[in-house]
């Protein structure tokens, strides 16, 4: 079984966004998960390109937890974002940010490997995003 702490170290990510309203984009970097209390805190940093457009640092931050046999996770700040079972594929969850929704499927089934889909759909949004994450360093 897969726990949080398995996640811990440094992931290389390559993330591809196809926006259907018009570009797509690039973001190539580096997830590192850090003990932080109970959990696991995610930074990640690199380079994002959006269409033809210039290069640009990016980086966020989330806070990972175990929750019995789900990984919750939540923004830097701690308020809830959503949740997954770290098993196999097709382990999602659906956050709403009115008036925009976020759908999520993960990918554990070639692990250490693995990735996150996110389609997400509004007003003004409709893209998918797909980020891959290989192992890069275990702590």
């Amino acid at each position: 079984m897969r726990r949080l702490m398995d996640f811990e170290g440094t992931w290389a990510i390559d993330r591809v966004i196809e926006d259907r309203l018009g570009g797509s984009g690039r973001f190539v970097g580096q997830a590192r998960f850090a003990p932080d209390g109970a959990g696991l805190r995610y930074h990640e940093d690199g380079v994002l390109t959006l269409g033809t457009g210039a290069s640009m640092r990016a980086e966020r931050s989330y806070v990972w937890r175990q929750d019995g046999p789900r990984i919750v996770v939540t923004f830097d700040d701690h308020r809830p974002f959503h949740s997954f079972d770290p098993m196999g594929s097709g382990a999602g969850d659906r956050h709403h940010c009115d008036p925009d929704i976020y759908d999520v499927i993960y990918d554990f089934d070639a692990w250490p490997k693995w990735s996150s889909v996110w389609t997400v759909k509004g007003p003004r949004k409709d893209y998918v995003m797909r980020s891959d994450f290989l192992r890069l360093e275990r702590t």
